[in-house]
């Protein structure tokens, strides 16, 4: 069993989500408990790292001695149609 831990920082993101939002987010996050066998994961480039993906948000986070600690919550803007 995997504990999952958020820093002061990914709480104050996640404060600022709509709450309907952070329902699907915490929910997601919670299935990293089963931590390797999760979905929608996959280690960052560069740097030392896992990414969750939920919707339009991704969720950074760091796997260390079993526990799961959430780093940042990030909203991801992408193009449209009414980009240009």
């Amino acid at each position: 069993m995997t504990r999952i831990e958020w820093t002061r920082k990914a709480m104050k993101q996640a404060a600022r989500i709509d709450h309907a939002r952070f329902v699907e987010i915490r929910r997601a996050v919670e299935g990293l408990v089963r931590w390797p066998d999760c979905r929608n994961v996959k280690a960052l480039q560069g740097r030392e790292g896992y990414r969750l993906r939920v919707g339009r948000y991704r969720v950074l986070f760091t796997v260390h001695e079993g526990a799961v600690r959430i780093i940042r919550v990030e909203e991801v803007k992408k193009r449209d149609e009414r980009t240009y």
